[in-house]
């Protein structure tokens, strides 16, 4: 349980900082929120596998800022070799989430935040594509990867379909990264609804 709400937090907070940096994301997103579930309806489950321009926001999040931005591999048993190199047995190894998800090589303006790039169905959270791998892949990927995709969407949704959303008249938030287990907002993200 306190995996689960320590990664969805700072997703969250990632999240709406990065629809605040945007007038035209927050004005996409609740256009979309507006046509599918309508301004004087309340949220359903149903409604969330149909919002792909909000699903798309999370994972460009996910991909600019992955909560979780090393993951600990599982420690080999035997001397073997990945990708040309030569892991030593019971060697800790680090996957580096956060550099992957910001690979020139597969990213193209790696530091925009651009959710239009994941409205294709190419990226799921299931660690197929590996260049995008939030939870992790294979045998090891997150166990929790259909809660939280859930969790995630349906906060967004209530908190982008219920309110309008500002900052504190003249301030600028600062989207610096605070690195350790999770990657965190260095400055917490105060808004204001409406």
């Amino acid at each position: 349980m306190v995996a689960g709400s320590e990664t969805t937090t700072p997703l969250i907070e990632w999240a709406m900082a990065e629809i605040m940096q945007s007038h035209y994301i927050m004005k996409r997103v609740q256009e979309e929120l507006a046509e599918i579930i309508g301004l004087d309806n309340i949220v359903e489950e149903s409604n969330l596998p149909k919002l792909q321009y909000l699903d798309a926001t999370i994972k460009e999040t996910f991909r600019l800022h992955p909560v979780v931005p090393l993951i600990l591999r599982r420690l080999p048993r035997q001397v073997c070799i990945v990708g040309g190199y030569t892991i030593a047995k019971r060697c800790t190894r680090f996957l580096n989430v956060w550099s992957i998800h910001r690979d020139p090589q597969y990213w193209d303006n790696l530091l925009e935040f651009n959710p239009g790039r994941f409205l294709t169905n190419k990226y799921d959270f299931k660690g197929r594509n590996l260049n995008f791998i939030p939870f992790g892949s294979g045998r090891r990927l997150c166990p929790g990867v259909p809660l939280a995709e859930k969790m995630q969407m349906y906060i967004l949704v209530s908190l982008l379909h219920s309110f309008d959303w500002s900052l504190p008249e003249g301030e600028k938030h600062d989207l610096s990264e605070n690195f350790g287990i999770t990657l965190k907002k260095r400055e917490p993200l105060i808004v204001v609804p409406s």
